[in-house]
């Protein structure tokens, strides 16, 4: 049992030297001072790491899954200027929202494969962002949701957070990717992820030892919408804001850039370096040029035809392709 334990620890230490290095970031001399970049990292870090339990560990390549972290912003948004101030309530309805919405569209697409799996989950992503885009007494239509201020958080009486600093706030979105990434090891390195990757290596091997292939796959959708509601839910609060565009079908893209650029298919921690690369890459690269995505999309050309596996697995030795 001890070494067993042993091992558990040393397979989640890299986890440890991960949040460390991000807690360590606004420390950091001339680079600490980015906190709203770092802020994001850590947001789309937490997006791409749900979004590759889809990609990574099921083969499932949704290009549409924008669409629940722009369900998991407006949810945060409406929550905060329909309903009630605060902090909580905002990211409690992210994920939950975000989570039905999921699982509904989960249960459409469970059963396709390939590129008609793809194609579905693009054309919802369309789907909601044009009812964002005209749905003016609900989401602000064209003009959006304005207006959301990040509310203090605390103990009554004892502790209070004010989470409008950009440092206290940093640090608040580290809490909630540290236990987020936590969670998610857990459930992909567990017997349900273990499925899950055998749906990923064949699907139809795994039919014939008796798995329900269809219901892990729909698990695994809905599980990926919660994680990816609540990033949405913490840009929200972030930018102060929530518009249409989170749910057009570039942001989708971008997540399955980050996540095979930086090796979410062989690497667990490969969507966090991809996040951090990209969105680093778009601040740096738009400054200087307003074309900046043609180069990046230069970028992610070769990667795919020349490193499929990303960067970690490049640095890893490893070879392999997910979209299979």
């Amino acid at each position: 049992m001890g070494s067993g334990t042993n091992r558990k620890r040393w397979a989640t230490g890299p986890i440890w030297g991960v949040i460390l290095l991000f807690a360590l970031f606004p420390h950091i001399p001339f680079i600490g001072k980015y906190l709203s970049l770092g802020t994001e990292v850590l947001i789309w870090s937490l997006f791409a790491l749900g979004f590759n339990i889809l990609l990574g560990y099921t083969g499932l390549p949704s290009f549409g899954h924008g669409a629940f972290f722009g369900i998991g912003a407006y949810a945060a948004g409406i929550y905060f200027l329909r309903i009630s101030k605060g902090v909580w309530g905002p990211l409690l309805l992210s994920i939950v929202v975000a989570g039905v919405f999921a699982a509904l569209i989960g249960f459409l697409v469970a059963r396709k494969r390939g590129i008609y799996f793809a194609l579905i989950t693009i054309a919802v992503s369309q789907v909601f962002y044009f009812i964002a885009f005209r749905w003016d007494e609900l989401t602000g239509g064209e003009t959006g949701l304005s207006g959301i201020d990040r509310m203090d958080v605390g103990l009554p009486g004892l502790i209070q957070i004010k989470l409008a600093g950009p440092l206290a706030y940093y640090y608040f979105v580290l809490i909630v990717f540290t236990l987020c990434t936590l969670l998610i090891w857990r459930i992909v390195h567990s017997p349900f992820g273990k499925v899950l990757q055998a749906i990923r290596e064949n699907e139809v091997r795994a039919s014939y030892l008796g798995y329900r292939t269809a219901a892990y796959k729909w698990g695994a959708f809905a599980i990926s919408g919660l994680f990816s509601g609540l990033a949405g839910g913490l840009y929200t609060l972030q930018i102060n804001a929530a518009f249409a565009g989170v749910l057009d079908w570039t942001q989708s893209g971008n997540v399955v850039m980050m996540t095979l650029l930086g090796g979410g298919t062989v690497n667990f921690f490969g969507p966090i370096l991809g996040a951090a690369i990209f969105i680093v890459s778009r601040d740096l690269l738009s400054a200087y040029w307003e074309s900046w995505m043609l180069v990046y999309g230069m970028i992610f050309v070769l990667v795919i035809l020349f490193i499929p596996s990303g960067i970690l697995g490049l640095i890893g030795g490893r070879k392999q392709t997910i979209l299979r």
